[in-house]
């Protein structure tokens, strides 16, 4: 989805440039009145990106061997496929560590469930044990009990955490936070398909000027991995933490999301522990993971 505000003195103006550059297709999210004039946001979900040639999809070999078992997209497991797990990894996927959350606040995303709250708290923990105090943010007002759920780490950690739902609230606490802190926010499940849950999530990214990172639960179908990529990419994510890597069995959804956005792949969930069950991905170690042997499934009693 294509999100874009348009500022001009009268409504007519305004509404001139949107046609313009989204054209008629574009859905008017909102309107409201600012010193300038007027501000327009409106939405444009555009069409799905052919990433190769119909012709060259067909002729795709879908991966075979260890490959295979991960349902990896058939263009996607050819290149992997075709040499060296790592260094074919390296050179079709982009590999970066996170931002430090100083210069501009991390902002967790993605959809209902993927783990971004205990991403949270594993980040935040990792800071304190390397001696730092980051600021803790959550802007989930939706989901019961969630600034509990962060309370309660933050509180093992020695932190004070800070709920702060709306744009308004959260560019209260980050004027507080000091020169140089490293501040992480929590942020409330969110379909980027659907354009006033989109529009909300950008104004808050927008008020913090904040890198966003998207946080996805490995096992997912790869196709809908990608699909939720793309669209969190469109927001500003440009960053990948792929949770529960510990206990999905396939992983071809990692890497078709990773490839769609495009994301850098930054972290891996790989426990429920808060002090060390996340670790950087990188070639080798993802590598290591896809080549893995798979435990059959168990046999009920």
């Amino acid at each position: 989805m294509r999100l874009k505000t348009f500022r001009a003195p009268r409504m007519a103006d305004a509404m001139a440039m949107l046609r313009d550059e989204l054209g008629a297709e574009a859905i008017i999210l909102g309107t409201r009145r600012v010193a300038q004039g007027v501000e327009v946001t409106a939405a444009l979900e555009p069409e799905e990106p052919l990433l190769i040639p119909p012709m060259a999809a067909a002729a795709a070999a879908p991966a075979t061997g260890p490959l295979a078992f991960h349902n990896l997209p058939a263009a996607l497991g050819a290149a992997l496929g075709a040499g060296p797990l790592e260094a074919t990894l390296a050179a079709r996927l982009a590999f970066a560590p996170l931002p430090g959350g100083r210069d501009r606040p991390l902002m967790l995303v993605g959809p209902p469930g993927a783990g971004k709250t205990l991403t949270c708290a594993k980040l935040a923990a990792r800071q304190v044990l390397r001696g730092g105090q980051p600021a803790v943010i959550t802007a989930d007002g939706q989901r019961a009990g969630a600034s509990a759920q962060l309370a309660a780490f933050t509180g093992v950690l020695g932190l004070t955490l800070a709920v702060a739902p709306t744009p308004a609230t959260l560019g209260k606490a980050l004027a507080r936070r000091a020169r140089g802190e490293t501040v992480l926010i929590d942020t409330a499940g969110c379909d980027p398909f659907d354009p006033p849950q989109a529009v909300a999530l950008r104004a808050l990214a927008t008020i913090a000027e904040a890198e966003l990172v998207l946080v996805l639960p490995a096992g997912l179908d790869a196709a809908e991995a990608a699909d939720l990529a793309r669209a969190f990419a469109a927001l500003g994510a440009r960053h990948l933490v792929a949770t529960r890597l510990d206990s999905a069995r396939r992983l071809g959804a990692v890497l078709a999301a990773a490839e769609a956005g495009p994301l850098h792949l930054a972290e891996g969930g790989v426990g429920p522990d808060v002090a060390d069950g996340l670790e950087p991905l990188s070639p080798g170690g993802l590598a290591a993971r896809l080549l893995a042997p798979r435990r059959a499934p168990q046999e009920a009693a």
